[in-house]
């Protein structure tokens, strides 16, 4: 019955020595390309796109336990380069496709757009990218809910520096993404998408003069977004908003051209990296299985040295001495196999330093970049929100001096000093800094109500 058992364990552990030594052939995946537009979409109907930066998923615990996160190949720092990067590859495929009006990279406080896409960093390494995502537009209406997108490296964009530039290793995710948007999208009856227009433009019109443009928007029993009614084609406000609008829409592009460039220049040495971290993984992985396999074998070669029971007789002296050569030598060659199984494992943590000292290394190429504008220099690292949260307030301020809204200074409301006042050149100094803003005000066009 021992004997039976040994065998079968030996048995499976030259399977499983067979199963280590064959290498699977990667082979390239089949390619998922963005779906093009068949036709030219009217103006009315084209939808702009913001992509806000995706969450690392590293909480403020997870990022103090360093070992941990390297153990789990997530390096802080690429993960918030990663987090810039990959919006900025959605975006350049979105862009591709002929889907969409204008495609941007934004903060994650821009919501004055039609679309917008959010999500967050799953896992992302060398050999695989997995992201979860959520799209919906600005009537509130959710197109995609954390929805899980996930694939294995194209190794075919890893042979060569040109075909890693040619095409991402991870290009059939963002692909699988942008043709979701297109089929929520293509679901929406033609009236639906201009409502999304119209919806995008008043928000941002309530949103810097709330009072004046009370009521054209309103939300319905389902927490959507609707037009109750539109304002005159004539209105006042209407064209001022609509300048306003156009300084706001320079500042995104602008935003949006920091992203573009980030990619870029990050490009080349993210891609060396990503290859490089493939090579680790496969290599560490290959290690692994081997050290398991040899370690296996090589302790059920000692079992079965000890455990055998002889076949001599016991008056057959020259055969009892070959068995006990035998039983020495598998001994000896079983405690020499589990040696080399822990070399391996040795060899496979060596690998992963490798992996890790790649990733610290890669970390010092990727830098904040600083960009001016119109006069202002916003340093846009891990605080573009507050970048743009300052420009919006700045806008506030804008819109003040080109309307003589009466409304609280911004340190009036929230007891804390703005970082941008903006005065009107005719305006003599203001006495008391929290003293509100006091102009004439004008009154709005009652607008024209939106048939059903």
């Amino acid at each position: 019955m021992l004997r039976q058992a040994l065998n079968g364990l030996l048995g499976l552990g030259l399977f499983l020595l067979l199963s280590g030594c064959m290498v699977n052939e990667t082979k390239p995946l089949p390619k998922i390309n963005p779906v093009q537009a068949s036709q030219q979409i009217a103006d009315d109907e084209l939808l702009d796109v913001g992509v806000h930066e995706f969450g690392t998923n590293i909480s403020e615990e997870q990022a103090k336990d360093t070992d941990k996160l390297a153990k789990d190949r997530i390096y802080p720092e690429i993960r918030k380069a990663e987090a810039r990067f990959i919006p900025a590859q959605l975006r350049a495929t979105l862009e591709s496709s002929g889907q969409w009006g204008a495609v941007r990279v934004v903060p994650s406080n821009v919501e004055f757009v039609d679309v917008s896409v959010s999500g967050r960093i799953l896992e992302s390494t060398g050999a695989k990218l997995a992201l979860e995502v959520t799209v919906k537009d600005s009537t509130g209406r959710v197109w995609i809910n954390k929805k899980k997108y996930e694939s294995p490296a194209d190794t075919g964009s890893y042979k060569t520096d040109a075909s890693l530039r040619a095409r991402d290793p991870f290009q059939n995710v963002y692909s699988e993404i942008a043709n979701d948007m297109v089929a929520a999208r293509d679901k929406l009856l033609v009236e639906n998408r201009r409502d999304i227009r119209r919806v995008t433009e008043l928000r941002f019109a309530q949103d810097l003069a709330p009072k004046a443009l009370e009521g054209y928007v309103a939300k319905d029993p389902k927490g959507m977004m609707t037009v109750t009614r539109l304002p005159a084609k004539d209105d006042p406000y209407t064209s001022r908003i609509e300048k306003i609008r156009e300084r706001d829409v320079a500042v995104v592009d602008t935003v949006n051209g920091y992203y573009a460039n980030f990619s870029d220049a990050m490009k080349d040495s993210y891609g060396s990296w990503r290859r490089s971290s493939f090579d680790e993984i496969e290599k560490e992985d290959r290690d692994r299985n081997k050290a398991r396999t040899r370690t296996f074998l090589g302790a059920a070669a000692v079992l079965a040295s000890i455990f055998v029971p002889g076949q001599c007789a016991s008056t057959d002296y020259n055969c009892r001495r070959i068995e006990s050569a035998a039983r020495t030598a598998g001994a000896i060659g079983g405690t020499a196999a589990v040696l080399s199984g822990i070399k391996k494992y040795s060899d496979a943590k060596v690998h992963a330093q490798a992996l890790k000292e790649l990733s610290e290394s890669f970390q010092g190429e990727v830098q904040p970049q600083v960009v001016d504008v119109e006069g202002r220099t916003l340093r846009l690292t891990g605080t573009a929100d507050e970048q743009y949260k300052e420009w919006r307030e700045l806008l506030h301020q804008l819109y003040l001096e080109e309307t003589g809204v009466t409304v609280a200074a911004p340190d009036a409301v929230s007891g804390t000093t703005p970082a941008t006042t903006a005065v009107p050149a005719s305006s003599p100094p203001a006495a008391d800094a929290k003293a509100p803003v006091k102009v004439a005000e004008e009154k709005p066009d009652p607008g024209t109500p939106v048939r059903p």
